[in-house]
């Protein structure tokens, strides 16, 4: 049997792990949720599929498990208000979009207007994560907002944005510095 993983350790080599930002929403009954998520990644290009982790004791986890649709804003820099306030469990719901530009895509979702792009996704399959429900979405519409380029990234409890090296991977494996 192995010893228990430190639990500090463990919070600690997750916040070392840079990821982009999304803001995930859904709509059920006409009331609009939304919930700040780091935890998104593709699953598929062919189907087009993605996943997010929803947690199980949030307002969100019920209402997206019910209405079967979510929308993901992927953040552009432009979108760290936006981030940390979905990220905010206390907020009414009511009202919760009344400052932050929007749109609704197809599925009637709310979409955030300071997004490098946009995802309308239907849940194909909800699996046990622990204290998260991992969902994962057939994409059923995609869009990108081509005049904005800076992403919003999380690392270590702080907000930042890409400083961009002339290298990308292929001028990495041309080179051949392995």
């Amino acid at each position: 049997m192995t010893d228990p993983v430190d639990q500090t350790a463990f919070r600690g080599a997750l916040g070392r792990f840079a990821s982009g930002v999304t803001v995930v929403t859904t709509v059920l009954d006409g009331v609009d949720h939304a919930m700040t998520a780091s935890a998104f990644t593709s699953v598929s290009l062919d189907p087009p599929q993605v996943l997010v982790c929803s947690r199980r004791s949030s307002r969100f986890h019920e209402a997206v498990l019910e209405s079967g649709i979510w929308g993901v804003s992927i953040l552009s820099d432009r979108g760290r208000a936006a981030s940390a306030w979905f990220a905010n469990t206390g907020r009414a719901l009511e009202g919760q979009f009344d400052d932050v530009p929007h749109h609704r895509g197809a599925l009637g979702v709310p979409l955030l207007d300071a997004s490098l792009a946009w995802l309308e996704c239907r849940t194909i399959g909800a699996h046990d994560g622990g204290t998260h429900t991992i969902l994962v979405g057939e994409v059923i519409r995609a869009a990108v907002h081509e005049q904005d380029d800076d992403p919003l990234l999380y690392y270590r409890s702080h907000y930042g944005t890409i400083v961009r090296s002339p290298e990308s991977e292929k001028t990495i494996l041309k080179s051949g510095d392995l």
